[in-house]
């Protein structure tokens, strides 16, 4: 039976480009959307460009523009830059979409209606120099619990999520003026009603979510929930649909994450989908994965799943946290004030998409913080994908093309490596099933090397001469492996299992173990990978 997978992108902020920490963190959800398309089943993968709140509205001031300006720019150039990438979302789209925005107000009147949205009026920050009440961005002070430097709504040292009241020595961010409190009212969602289902979540998921998530969600609840604004002293955002609050926008933390809802129910409906059925706890078919970095996982694991609660539709909880750690550059902390920062855009300048591809999946911080550096790149570049995967299919078909025109003989399949290749599937898919994206490239890596000592050790450059049967079943078995292989890495380097299979003219992609039979005439023979000498030539 096919399954229903719903797949969760996390939504970029449109304020500046997409990085190394950005291709780690999302990559993932591609590989499980390929993977989950070759195997027929039902997938709905999903992601936009985050293009509110105050970071948009204060660069748009500083550079004379409209917060819209700056939002559709970035916008536009993540749209490209994912497709560069081979990302094949079912959907990307934005929080300016008039979709989305409708979406978010339902839901928004649907929680006022449960009784989890309230009016209170409380002192907030005010800038008596600026004119104004500040956002938790706006605001700038010292942490709590660690002391280190924090805005007003997370300690840029340990992570903590915090609330503005909390924060100590606050002063503006724009003017550096100490701040005042001043009576301001704002709707607030009631987070602290759900802290024993969001607490029996953790409990539940505990295989399924990574450490990191498990971990930082436990923090946050054993830190103290409590009810956060859903209402902004703005003018760029989604529109509150209450009355007396046409000064105010929808917080983003509350309609960012609903994105995934928003675009998610849009796929279903243009195929004819029930949202609500295809969602429901009920439905015993469906999966869900939320993918992003670390410091996003309060956002997926507590407040969506405490939204997906109060709106009292039986949605389903996140089945599946992919919470990436993060990625270092060069053995140091990246961050754009200080301008160490890797795009995405010059990385693909330098490097074909599956090499990027493949690295971030095989190197990247799937479990701990890891670093990034052009050399490593280069490295695993030569030694996998030139000297194991490319050294494996050349040195075949190379032989073949040289000594038979290319054609090769139908022969009698190694029933050993019929064997290992239907484990080899069972193993790799069980691990992307799970997250466990290093454990699947481990394998597939063994199983291509499998492949090279296969041929070494049958020795067909002899056998051609000696035993030409023996010769037809070694080089048939060879190329049964390269078209499992072909299988078995398109969820992660797409590209280059589309050309062995056009080399070997062989049917589109499956999950499943492939049957050859009859002759095959190779097409078009060239390397796989051409080797990287150094960082300016590929």
């Amino acid at each position: 039976m096919k399954r229903d997978i719903l797949i969760g992108g996390a939504w970029p902020y449109a304020n500046y480009y997409l990085h190394v920490g950005h291709l780690a963190a999302l990559l993932p959800g591609d590989v499980l959307a390929r993977y989950y398309r070759g195997k027929g089943d039902n997938v709905i993968y999903v992601s936009g460009s985050d293009c509110h709140g105050t970071p948009i509205t204060q660069r748009a001031q500083k550079e004379g523009v409209k917060p819209s300006d700056i939002a559709n720019h970035y916008h536009e150039e993540f749209t490209k830059i994912f497709s560069r990438l081979g990302f094949e979302y079912d959907k990307y789209s934005s929080t300016m979409s008039e979709h989305h925005k409708q979406y978010v107000k339902d839901v928004f009147l649907r929680l006022i209606k449960n009784g989890y949205i309230y009016e209170k009026e409380e002192e907030q920050d005010y800038c008596l120099n600026c004119s104004k009440f500040l956002s938790d961005r706006e605001i700038v002070g010292k942490c709590p619990h660690c002391g280190g430097e924090s805005t007003g709504e997370q300690c840029d040292n340990c992570l903590a999520s915090l609330d503005t009241k909390d924060v100590l020595d606050k002063h503006c961010k724009e003017c550096g003026n100490s701040t005042v409190l001043k009576k301001n009212k704002h709707l607030y969602f009631k987070l602290t009603e759900f802290k024993d289902e969001l607490q029996k979540l953790i409990d539940d998921r505990k295989t399924k979510w990574r450490k990191n998530a498990v971990g930082e969600s436990q923090k946050y609840i054993e830190m103290g929930l409590v009810d956060r604004a859903v209402t902004r002293q703005l003018d760029w955002g989604i529109e509150v649909p209450v009355d007396n609050y046409q000064d105010k926008r929808i917080y983003v933390w509350i309609e960012a994450v609903l994105g995934y809802l928003s675009v998610a129910k849009e796929v279903a409906e243009s195929r004819g989908i029930n949202f609500d059925e295809f969602l429901s706890d009920k439905n015993k078919n469906l999966r869900t994965y939320y993918v992003h970095g670390k410091d996003n996982i309060p956002f997926h694991t507590i407040i969506l799943s405490a939204l997906l609660c109060g709106l009292k539709l039986d949605y389903r909880l996140p089945d599946y946290i992919i919470s990436s750690a993060y990625v270092n550059l060069n053995d140091e902390k990246m961050s754009k004030s200080k301008g160490n920062l890797l795009t995405a855009d010059e990385l693909l300048q330098m490097f074909d998409r599956d090499t990027l591809r493949f690295y971030f999946m095989f190197y990247g911080p799937e479990t701990k913080d890891t670093n990034c550096s052009i050399d490593d790149i280069i490295q695993m570049h030569n030694k996998f994908l030139v000297g194991v995967l490319g050294n494996f299919v050349n040195r075949n078909l190379s032989f073949i093309e040289k000594k038979f025109d290319g054609l090769i003989k139908e022969g009698n399949i190694d029933k050993d490596i019929i064997e290992y290749t239907k484990k080899t599937y069972d193993i790799v898919g069980d691990s992307i099933e799970k997250g466990e994206f290093k454990n699947a490239l481990n394998c597939i890596v063994e199983y291509i090397s499998a492949g090279n000592k296969y041929y070494d050790e049958k020795q067909p450059w002899i056998q051609v001469k000696e035993d030409i049967n023996a010769f037809n079943d070694t080089t048939y078995t060879c190329v049964y492996m390269m078209s499992n292989i072909a299988n078995l890495i398109n969820p992660f380097i797409p590209d280059t299992s589309k050309k062995i299979k056009d080399i070997l003219s062989l049917e589109d992609y499956k999950w499943e173990p492939t049957k050859l039979s009859g002759d095959i005439k190779i097409k078009n023979l060239s390397l796989l990978f051409e080797r990287i000498e150094d960082k300016n030539k590929k």
